[in-house]
């Protein structure tokens, strides 16, 4: 795909000035959206988004447009899944709902520069190495394990907030234990304490960094393009903030959507590794010569999303009703 200097400028400054617009501008007015109008944010970013892939097919063809989708359906799916943890961080960290936005903005200008910089570094490596493919590969199946593990597991009531980072924070920093608006610190006594808040952003900012470590390889293993790969990202990171107050509910309705990733992760990640067997010609034997097409990564996609979604709301709608009770628990003990 070839992107002229001038394309590439005009997108950027275009890309990041309405996540800009979004973030630092409507974002400065600390509310709680409405169901009316973080829906038709979330719409506005998600048809810019269609609109952008169908202006890729249109001056490069369909298997970069193919590519952008596959691409940026992984992320925004990622993303989601990003957003399932802040609602956990929000609510152990007791955030009030007036600060929830503030607290959300940082995280997402958090996402954006680690994986700007991960962007960068991929695609550093994967010019200079083709072997960095075999590693990329590996490490998505080792996360996607992980995902089943942790589903297999996973009790809400004791999902951990904190990480090495927060206990690292929490014993060498005094702090305060009541909220004081957007501030990170406040004096008392004399003394410059940390507030509660600065615990939200630390727990924000190490999660990003690790949803980072994945997204990045997963979307380098739909396209080697930086430009698919840089606006893929910076639209699936349009409208997460207005989408967090949208689906706040239907987040914790969506209880195979770890499955479902690991599914798109381990199917990457296999993808990833024939590409670079087929790098060496190790892959001549498989279908496509090691090459999984475009249309067959963004049919697996999509058909993985759809069929989690819906028996995710099969089954939480029968958890809600008290007569399905024993059902649910073999529902989810049998997955």
């Amino acid at each position: 795909m070839d992107v002229s200097t001038s394309t590439w400028l005009i997108t950027s400054v275009v890309l990041v000035a309405v996540l800009a617009l979004d973030v630092f501008v409507i974002g400065r007015n600390v509310h709680e959206p409405s169901m009316k109008e973080a829906g038709a944010f979330v719409a506005t970013f998600v048809a810019l988004a269609i609109v952008f892939g169908l202006g890729v097919w249109a001056t490069a063809g369909s298997r970069y447009a193919g590519e952008f989708y596959a691409g940026w359906l992984t992320e925004y799916s990622l993303s989601i899944d990003n957003l399932f943890i802040f609602l956990i961080i929000m609510g152990k960290l007791a955030v009030p709902r007036h600060l929830q936005q503030y607290a959300l903005t940082i995280g997402i200008i958090l996402a954006l520069i680690f994986r700007a910089i991960f962007i960068a570094v991929g695609a550093a490596a994967i010019s200079r190495f083709s072997w960095v493919f075999f590693i990329f590969g590996a490490f998505l199946i080792y996360t996607a394990i992980n995902l089943v593990k942790e589903y297999r597991k996973h009790d809400e009531d004791e999902e951990p907030v904190d990480n090495a980072l927060m206990r690292l924070v929490k014993r060498r920093l005094p702090s305060v234990d009541e909220y004081q608006g957007r501030s990170l610190t406040v004096v008392q006594g004399g003394r410059r304490l940390i507030t509660p808040m600065f615990f939200v952003i630390v727990a924000l900012g190490s999660t990003d960094l690790l949803f980072a470590l994945d997204s990045i390889p997963a979307i380098y293993g739909l396209t080697e393009e930086p430009y698919l790969v840089f606006t893929a990202n910076v639209f699936a990171l349009m409208g997460l903030r207005q989408l967090y107050f949208l689906i706040g509910g239907l987040l914790q309705k969506l209880i195979y959507l770890s499955l479902g990733l690991s599914v798109i992760l381990a199917f990457i990640g296999v993808k990833l590794v024939l590409h670079a067997m087929h790098t060496y010609h190790w892959a001549d034997w498989a279908p496509f010569d090691g090459e999984i097409p475009i249309w067959l990564s963004l049919t697996v996609i999509i058909g993985t999303l759809v069929i989690t979604t819906v028996a995710s709301l099969i089954v939480s709608s029968r958890r809600a009703d008290p007569d399905q009770d024993a059902v649910s628990g073999a529902d989810r003990r049998a997955v």
